[in-house]
């Protein structure tokens, strides 16, 4: 008997296999204020070029970014560390999910060198989450950290990272290689994590951003949510309070988008007065910056918003000291 192996028909390895099974979602119109122009400026375009030719992963693409255009256009990208496999599988996320391949050892020197090559000045790395390694990647941050410094030691690094749940001594690890924003994303209020962020722990993400300040207080703190997941809004303030409690520096509110309709779906499209209403309150809250509206996420503008920071801090200890 001869086994032949169909390498050209056979079907696709499906980028969500685990929402499979679920029924389709009702998705929603999207409202004038969340629309954007699909990207093709000559920017953007180099861009591309640019992360395809150094072999790397941008969560801009694989996590659907509405921003992507706008982003690559000036040259600004959010690197995916890793791999592009997630061990997680969380309703929202359009990263696909499976069994990761073993790390790449040229990836640190590659994306060092295409941030020299894209002259950044400010650079946002970003992972899937590995629960298969024994320290949850927190040894490759560290490696990227440390190529980027050797080639372009002015460029300041924002790490946004998975929660390394159940992996002693990776956060500690991650803090001393002294990236100079430590960011890990909530998502979602605690009522929705069973649904929404399954595999993760609530009062886990705040300790680890909690932690962040006791090892290294120095080190701005950030951390990110979507609305419109069916959250209440008393639910948003109290989270907001969480992060102050341990804290942390800066909040980032965005809308959350449906990549597909067999994920978890768009219950309300938050206005932009709503969210004009969240950074207000966020400021009285005690938060040094603030990043809410239809179209934020984590990395958008994260340069700027890192300058203004600065500045937001230096003011409050000046401040603090003439008073």
């Amino acid at each position: 008997m001869v086994t032949v192996l169909d390498t050209v028909s056979a079907k696709p390895r499906p980028r969500h296999p685990e929402k499979a099974h679920r029924p389709d979602q009702e998705v929603l119109r999207k409202p004038e204020w969340i629309r954007v122009k699909a990207p093709t400026s000559k920017g953007y375009l180099e861009t591309r070029e640019i992360v395809k030719s150094n072999n790397l992963v941008t969560v801009c693409e694989e996590a659907g970014c509405p921003n992507i255009g706008e982003c690559w256009d000036k040259k600004h990208a959010t690197f995916m560390i890793m791999g592009e496999i997630c061990t997680r599988a969380c309703a929202f996320c359009n990263v696909a999910t499976g069994i990761p391949g073993p790390l790449d050892p040229n990836e640190p020197a590659n994306v060092a060198k295409a941030v020299r090559e894209m002259g950044l000045t400010h650079v946002v790395i970003t992972s899937v989450d590995r629960d298969d390694l024994k320290d949850g990647g927190a040894q490759h941050f560290v490696d990227v950290i440390h190529a980027i410094r050797k080639v372009s030691p002015e460029t300041t690094i924002e790490i946004l990272t998975p929660d390394f749940l159940r992996k002693d001594g990776a956060l500690e690890m991650v803090v001393a290689a002294r990236p100079d924003v430590f960011n890990h994303n909530l998502e979602t209020v605690p009522s929705k994590y069973l649904t929404v962020r399954p595999g993760a722990r609530y009062f886990h993400s705040i300790r680890l951003l909690q932690r962040v300040k006791e090892l290294d207080p120095s080190m701005f703190t950030k951390s990110g949510i979507m609305v419109g997941l069916g959250e209440e809004r008393n639910e948003v303030l109290q989270l907001m309070d969480d992060l102050r409690s341990a804290d942390v520096d800066f909040i980032t509110i965005g809308q959350y988008l449906q990549p597909t309709r067999k994920h978890h779906p768009v219950k309300k499209f938050v206005t932009p007065e709503e969210f004009k209403s969240y950074e207000t309150i966020a400021y009285t809250k005690g938060f040094l910056m603030v990043s809410s509206s239809p179209l934020t996420r984590s990395s958008h503008h994260a340069g700027d918003d890192f300058t203004r920071l600065r500045a937001a801090r230096e003011a409050r200890l000046s401040a603090a000291r003439t008073a």
